[in-house]
């Protein structure tokens, strides 16, 4: 067991962020395997042909790829904190991941390979300006394959962290941690065990740590600076959600009934929203969700509840009713 030691103030001072490279690595790991997550269906059949293509073109590509998709121990250079909280950009993300020379990268993807479902050692290694290559690499993936679908994810990570800034300001981090993963529980008072191996356990700095949600439904991993900055990446608890639902012609009956935004907002609403939030999901003006929730909320259908600066909706139990 490993756990991620924290001293009160680095808890009072941690924090959730963004990271499109974490959710460039998530995409990478769906789109090379067939696909399991039925929100993510349509976007997969449309770009798992060109990646793989991408894919077979390179060996150099080939290799990182395959090392990355199957190892339990991720190298630094897609494995770093990302650095501007909520609105991390890619940019920001590779300039230091193309910092490490070429000695560090093969010391990261030697012990990456060792921790991999099936070592095959770094024969495919070739030339040199590793961690540049593999900048390179993360980028174009994240331009062709992420980037088209980000406002759809980054609502959803939204409301992800909507929902664990809640319950961190009504009950604290250990109820907002319990269900992020299967492999992440709250020790104690004063530590985070975030996995089974045995490994010398982390002292978070006093700055705090990062909680970076993405939109898998599966996987958990650690990103690091050593001596004492620290990221727990997780899957988004609305992701596993996203592909369900009532059925089509329920839907199409609540469309009738309430109108088509007014329906998507309430079955939206299964999990709480800010205006912002929902107008992005929904692709329409701040002023269009804000007028069409001012409806729903008279007739008692959602109610808000601010939190900070932001007013965040969820359904009575009548619009649960209505929506089910």
């Amino acid at each position: 067991m490993t756990l991620l030691r924290l001293s009160p103030r680095a808890l009072s001072r941690s924090r959730f962020a963004l990271s499109p490279m974490a959710e460039t690595l998530g995409a990478m790991r769906v789109l090379a395997n067939p696909c399991r997550d039925p929100w993510l269906a349509s976007w997969h059949e449309r770009h798992a042909g060109p990646f793989r293509a991408r894919v077979a073109a390179d060996r150099f590509t080939a290799g990182l790829v395959r090392l990355l998709t199957t190892t339990g121990w991720l190298p630094d250079i897609v494995a770093l904190p990302p650095i501007g909280g909520l609105r991390t950009t890619m940019a920001q993300e590779l300039a230091p991941a193309r910092r490490f020379s070429d000695a560090e990268v093969r010391t990261q993807l030697q012990e990456s390979d060792r921790h991999s479902e099936t070592p095959t050692g770094l024969d495919w290694l070739d030339g040199a300006n590793w961690a540049d290559r593999g900048a390179e690499l993360m980028g174009a993936i994240w331009h062709d394959h992420v980037l088209p679908d980000w406002p759809r994810r980054r609502a959803l990570l939204e409301r992800e962290v909507t929902y664990r800034a809640g319950l961190v300001a009504v009950y604290g981090w250990s109820n907002a941690l319990g269900s992020m993963s299967r492999r992440s529980s709250w020790v104690g008072e004063d530590a985070i065990r975030f996995s089974n191996r045995p490994q010398a356990d982390r002292i978070v700095g006093s700055e705090g740590m990062l909680f970076v949600p993405v939109t898998l439904t599966r996987g958990t991993w650690l990103c690091e600076v050593p001596p004492d900055t620290y990221a727990l990446v997780y899957p988004a608890r609305g992701a596993a959600e996203a592909g369900g639902g009532p059925s089509p012609d329920r839907v199409r009956a609540l469309e009738r009934l309430v109108g088509a935004v007014r329906a998507r907002i309430l079955l939206e609403l299964a999990r709480p929203a800010t205006t912002t939030e929902l107008a992005t999901l929904l692709d329409v003006s701040l002023g269009t969700a804000g007028g069409h929730i001012a409806v729903l909320r008279d007739a008692g259908l959602i109610e808000g509840t601010r939190v900070g600066r932001r007013v965040v909706y969820r359904r009575t139990d009548d619009g649960d009713r209505l929506a089910g």
